[in-house]
């Protein structure tokens, strides 16, 4: 309820400051949208923009649930994959910003974060690492692909997958070194979220970082269809199983559920523009910086020379991606359909929507 009236009164402040679109623009926002659809059989898709800080267009497209017809509403919940590394990225930089961690600590063995939580041992290379090795995903290897350790067996706890991993998979390389993307690191990050302020780690994020933005309905994804949120859409892929997976598991780095708005609303909350900000000034300009590694990945961000932020998520059934942009416009998109290339035309998409408001052009 909260929020919305939030966003209510973002449309009234858009509407006075001249930025909404006209309805001929809406018109053929959903012309796009809806050629988009057919294109890449998206079964249902919601966005979400806000311009300096204020909510200017949001819309839902197509449908939640097809065997029920059930429309899309902006208020629908998505599996929002992978743009859950924003969040967690940003979760650590608070900790870091108040003082009760350090981007240079040790991950593991005597002295580390996580001291030997997760095993007797390790091996010298996984000693090595640091928490901002994982930030930037350069610890050494865990890659996104065929060999990704999240996507072992799903019965195994977070706890019962990293011990294993740490004993069973080496590293390729040294940390500090080489970029490899790696949902495995992410979720490292989120257990030391969870040793540095000893709550479980939703439950912090929620209360610290979410709360923070008036987001009320952010969550981690259930892992079945049935025990799904009542508001949350079906997902529906070309290959794979969407509830095959131990969704929860995923929970730092591609667990969480939510809608554009409220990922908007965080985006707000750290994009550098807009007061008041979960993070420090400074620290929003390290958190956007490129890691060692990579001049193209920063903590938690994809960047470009253009000072544009932004991260994409995929899972089988879910598309989704999270923009910043360096002329303060925020926005968010996600669809509950998954198919090959949809993830780099969803971006081009919003910013096809961009382009046909005048109002947004200058």
């Amino acid at each position: 309820m909260g929020a919305s009236l939030g966003v209510a009164a973002d449309f009234r402040e858009a509407m006075d400051a001249g930025y909404m679109p006209t309805s001929a623009e809406r018109r053929a926002i959903a012309g796009i949208v809806e050629g988009f659809m057919r294109q890449y059989d998206v079964k249902g898709l919601s966005l979400a923009i806000a311009r300096h800080g204020k909510f200017v267009y949001r819309e839902g497209f197509g449908l939640a649930d097809v065997f029920v017809g059930k429309k899309v509403t902006p208020e629908s919940l998505f599996r929002i994959a992978s743009v859950s590394k924003p969040l967690t990225a940003v979760g650590i930089l608070t900790l870091v910003d108040q003082g009760r961690l350090k981007l240079s600590d040790r991950v593991f063995g005597e002295g580390g974060v996580l001291g030997f939580d997760y095993g007797e041992n390790y091996p010298e290379r996984v000693k090595k690492i640091t928490v901002d090795d994982l930030l930037t995903h350069s610890a050494g290897g865990w890659a996104n692909d065929r060999y990704d350790p999240m996507y072992r067996d799903p019965t195994w706890s977070a706890a019962e997958l990293i011990t294993w991993t740490l004993k069973n998979q080496p590293l390729d390389h040294e940390p500090g070194t080489t970029y490899a993307y790696s949902n495995f690191g992410y979720c490292i990050l989120g257990r030391i979220i969870e040793k540095v302020t000893g709550q479980p780690y939703a439950d912090w994020m929620q209360q610290n970082m979410l709360a923070k933005c008036g987001i009320t309905d952010m969550r981690i994804a259930a892992g079945t269809r049935s025990s799904g949120a009542g508001s949350e859409v079906v997902y529906y892929a070309k290959t794979g199983d969407p509830y095959a997976f131990n969704i929860s598991r995923m929970d730092a780095h591609g667990g969480w559920i939510g809608t554009p708005s409220d990922l908007v609303r965080f985006a707000i909350r750290v994009d550098g523009f807009n007061t008041p900000s979960l993070l420090r000034p400074e620290t929003i300009r390290l958190m956007t910086t490129p890691g060692m590694a990579s001049p193209e990945y920063a903590r938690g961000w994809m960047i470009n020379a253009e000072q544009n932020w932004w991260h994409n998520g995929r899972l089988d059934g879910t598309t989704s991606i999270l923009v910043r942009t360096s002329d303060n416009f925020c926005w968010a998109a996600f669809a509950n359909t998954s198919g090959p290339d949809m993830g780099h035309a969803l971006d081009q998409l919003m910013w096809k929507i961009k382009n046909v408001v005048s109002r947004w052009r200058r």
